[in-house]
Order: C-alpha cells, then sequence, then structure tokens
C-alpha cells in the first residue's frame, strides 16, 4: 500500500495534527503510567447493539481493562458528538465541496434521463461523476428507484428498467475528504411529468419551501409526531402537505409523508445534533429538509432534499443552483434529449 508515515519522520506531528506522536510499542507503559496518576480514562465503549461496524471499540476497551484495570472507563462519544454539532469554516467548505459535486452528478443524471435505461446506468454515472471530481466514496449507497421502486424510502437494488411514465427519484450525493452531501431529485422519466406527477411533485415543493424559509437559529427540526409543534419544521411540512391535494380517495395527503423532514450532516451523512425533537438550530448546522409523498397504489414517490447552512441571521441554501422547480427540469431534460437526438444523426 506505499510508504507510511513513521513517528520518526520530521514533521509528523504538523503532518497528523497530534502535539505528540509516538510509537505504538510504548502505548502499554504509557496507559500504565497515566492510570497512576488518572482515575478515569474517556473512550469509545462497544454499542450495546450490533450495527454492523467492525469491532473496534471492543477490543479497544478489553485492551484497557488489561493494561490499566484500576481505571474507570467512561464514554466519549456524547462529548465527541457535541463538538460535530456546529461545523468549523473548514467543514463547511468540504461540505459545500460534496454537495457541488453532488449537484454535477445530478445535473448529469437529468440529462442522460430516459425510458429504456436501467436505474444501475444512472446510479453509475452518478457515480462516475463523484469519482472524476474526487469524492473518495459515495455518502450512503445510491438510490434511483422508478416507478413503484420510487416509494421505497431506502430501495438500493437498481435492477428495475425505466419505462416510459415513471418518475424517477434519485437520493444520491458524495463523500469529499470524509464529509457527507444529502441530495434528492425526483424526475420524469420522458422528459415530461403527467398532471399527478406535477401535481404531487408541486406540493412536495411547497412544503419543502415553506420549511426553507422558516430556518434559523432557535426552531427546532421536530420529528414525526401527532402531536409535534405547528411551527417546527416537520409540523409546517407536514400541514403544507396535509392540506393540500388528495389521493385517489379524497383523503388528505399527510398520511403518505412517512418519515422525518431532515437530520445534520458532517462526517455521516446522518451527523450527531438532531437526535432530541426539541433541540433548536444553532449558526454553523448543516441540514437536510426533504419532504415527501409515496403513495403505493399509484407507483408514484416524490422527494426533494436539499441542504441547508444555519446562518447568525437565517440560513444558506448550499444546493441552490440545483433546480427544483418542475418546468426548469423539463427544460435541462428537453434540451439535453434535442442534443442527443442531433448528435444520432
Amino acid at each position: 500500500m506505499g510508504v507510511r508515515l513513521s513517528p520518526s519522520d520530521p514533521g509528523i506531528e504538523a503532518r497528523a495534527g497530534f502535539a505528540l506522536v509516538k510509537p505504538l510499542p510504548e502505548l502499554r507503559a504509557t496507559v500504565e503510567r497515566l492510570a497512576k496518576i488518572y482515575p478515569v480514562f474517556y473512550t469509545v465503549l462497544p454499542y450495546h447493539h450490533e450495527n454492523g461496524d467492525s469491532p473496534h471499540e471492543k477490543e479497544v476497551v478489553d485492551w484497557l481493562k488489561l493494561a490499566a484495570p484500576q481505571a474507570a472507563l467512561k464514554d466519549i462519544r456524547s462529548n465527541i458528538d457535541d463538538l460535530r454539532v456546529v461545523k468549523s469554516p473548514t467543514e463547511i467548505a468540504l461540505l459545500r465541496q460534496a454537495i457541488d459535486l453532488s449537484l454535477d452528478a445530478h445535473f448529469a443524471a437529468m440529462k442522460m434521463m430516459r425510458p429504456g435505461l436501467f436505474e444501475y446506468q444512472i446510479a453509475a454515472k452518478m457515480e462516475y461523476v463523484h469519482a472524476m471530481g474526487g469524492a473518495e466514496d459515495e455518502a450512503y449507497a445510491p438510490i434511483v428507484g422508478t416507478g413503484p421502486n420510487s416509494t421505497v424510502l431506502h430501495y438500493d437494488k437498481l435492477f428495475r428498467k425505466i419505462e416510459d411514465g415513471d418518475v424517477v427519484l434519485m437520493d444520491v450525493a458524495a463523500q469529499y475528504a470524509g464529509y457527507a452531501a444529502d441530495i434528492t431529485r425526483t424526475v420524469p422519466a420522458n422528459g415530461k411529468y403527467t398532471p399527478r406527477q406535477r401535481e404531487i411533485y408541486e406540493i412536495v415543493l411547497g412544503a419543502q419551501n415553506a420549511a426553507i424559509d422558516a430556518v434559523r437559529p432557535g426552531v427546532i427540526m421536530g420529528c414525526r409526531a401527532k402531536h409535534d409543534k405547528k411551527d417546527a419544521l416537520y409540523g409546517i411540512a407536514y400541514n403544507y402537505i396535509d392540506t393540500h391535494g388528495k389521493d385517489l380517495h379524497g383523503k388528505p395527503l399527510g398520511q403518505y409523508f412517512i418519515h422525518g423532514l431532515g437530520h445534520s450532516i458532517g462526517l455521516n451523512v446522518h451527523d450527531p445534533g438532531l437526535e432530541a425533537c426539541n433541540k433548536p438550530l444553532v449558526p454553523g448546522m448543516v441540514v437536510t429538509v426533504e419532504p415527501g409523498i409515496y403513495i403505493p397504489e399509484e407507483n408514484l414517490g416524490v422527494r426533494i432534499e436539499d441542504d441547508v447552512l444555519v446562518t447568525e441571521s437565517g440560513h444558506e441554501l448550499l444546493s441552490q443552483k440545483l433546480p427544483r422547480d418542475p418546468a426548469e427540469i423539463e427544460k435541462i431534460m428537453a434540451d439535453a434529449a434535442q442534443q442527443r437526438a442531433a448528435e444520432s444523426k
């Protein structure tokens, strides 16, 4: 894998970002010495439930218990989580890079979209754009759901052929220098929303606009609950959806908004910061706003998701350059179709 850093390298402290770098074989003696001075060691304690990660936490804790049996071990995760809530200027710059790469990929997907392609081909194009732009990975498993798959929240099979008349829900984003974006757009497979698709799309867009407009310090995201405050961002979006439009049986659409409105992003696509329903937004947080309506009976799922920076005076829509207006999306797709037709002559 190439040359590795060594504790004896000149300038290793500056390169690593630590005041002191020592060889690993000295760790046991160092821990034993510190245990005589400090009664408590903070570390990452193992998770109570399996979460799919490597068992490094348990291995480290077991080792510490052997090296310093007299020390009490406490979990450092809540302290680290508190530090991750508000992003530094450097973190925001890296998030902008991840978001911009994600927007480039969505533009590319809109331009190549047409019936006859497969979901995996759209995802592959978007991953290619990310990689060519310097992303080291996807922020999460790409979601490209067409027709009935657009109503599945975390659909990642990507095997269905895109059919004329489908909507295509694309929840795909890049990870850049460790920082994850989170972007979703829902587009018509053939470049033109049907009247019903456009109706549902515009309701979701209206709900998102209402929620984004309300983002500012002190506001709470809120949770998906009957008693949620109407001035919470979730309540604003839910009430918009529930008072605009009906399903095929004449019932309000609120029942089809089946997830929360948003979450923090950062080193993880679901970063710490908004686990509590009543935790207020503060300047420097970066959050998603992602209302959706999913109607399996109509094979129709629409989600629009953008990334928003909370500022001192309100907010900044970091993903603003990617169109959300349905007419703009149709124009991008129509122009691309014309170009494909011209190139094929």
